[in-house]
């Protein structure tokens, strides 16, 4: 086979692992990690126009290196080529190797915060902006001086709502990691927030299986003429037909 891989850039390391494992042609479009900041709306318009920029005459499949991302592949829409998409709530149940981990570790361990090569090398968000900044500075006349009005007021609640519901930080090691400074950069990250630390093991099966071409249970498969939506049960999401909605494959 010959695949289209769309993915997001701070699964750029286990994507390119996967790759190197795959016996498929697979060529690769690498899309910013800042989209998941533009909402869900956003995130699909810009995930539909990667889709069918690709042309069908030389791919046999879309591969995406996605979760379901706070519902940014709902309503994506497979056109002239299958669509195939990891079963996932977002990029840790991708890094945890499955959903029963995943709902495994939120249930367990709520209030943690996920690091992983990618999102130490690539993931700096808002929150990780705005906790650079000391507490006193991080004040809301500093942040409405420095980003406007309606922004520093957003801003200062999201730090406040981010530093009062996370506890712990879990940096998820899956063996791409040239060296120490990731663990120790996360580790270090824990110790300035004053939250507990630890190192859990992470998978690459579900990035090796997609690339591989080996489409399980664990994986969506969109045939032409139907789109992504969310199932809202264990299978997180389904292909529903553009036309008649009532029949679906899964």
């Amino acid at each position: 086979m010959r695949l289209q891989l769309i993915g997001c850039e701070i699964l750029l390391r286990e994507l390119c692992d996967a790759i190197v494992h795959s016996s498929h042609r697979v060529d690769v479009q690498f899309m910013p990690k800042g989209l998941h900041d533009l909402g869900g709306p956003e995130l699909r318009k810009r995930l539909q126009a990667a889709v069918d920029a690709v042309d069908p005459a030389e791919y046999d499949a879309v591969v995406l290196g996605y979760g379901l991302c706070g519902n940014g592949l709902a309503g994506l829409e497979a056109r002239e080529l299958t669509l195939v998409v990891p079963r996932a709530h977002d990029c840790i149940t991708l890094l945890l190797g499955s959903r029963t981990a995943y709902c495994q570790h939120f249930t367990t361990y709520p209030g943690t915060y996920y690091r992983s090569v990618g999102w130490n090398e690539r993931g700096e968000a808002i929150q990780q902006q705005l906790m650079g900044m000391s507490p006193h500075r991080a004040s809301l006349e500093s942040l409405i001086e420095r980003y406007g009005e309606s922004n520093g007021q957003y801003l200062f609640e999201e730090y406040r709502r981010y530093e009062q519901f996370y506890s712990r930080l879990a940096y998820i090691e899956n063996g791409l990691e040239p060296d120490a400074s990731f663990i120790m950069s996360a580790r270090e990250e824990a110790r300035e927030k004053n939250w507990s630390f630890e190192i859990i093991k992470g998978e690459l099966t579900i990035f090796r299986r997609l690339l591989a071409g080996e489409w399980n249970e664990e994986f969506l498969i969109v045939p032409p003429g139907y789109r992504i939506e969310v199932s809202y049960d264990d299978d997180i999401v389904k292909a529903v037909p553009k036309e008649n909605d009532e029949q679906s494959p899964h």
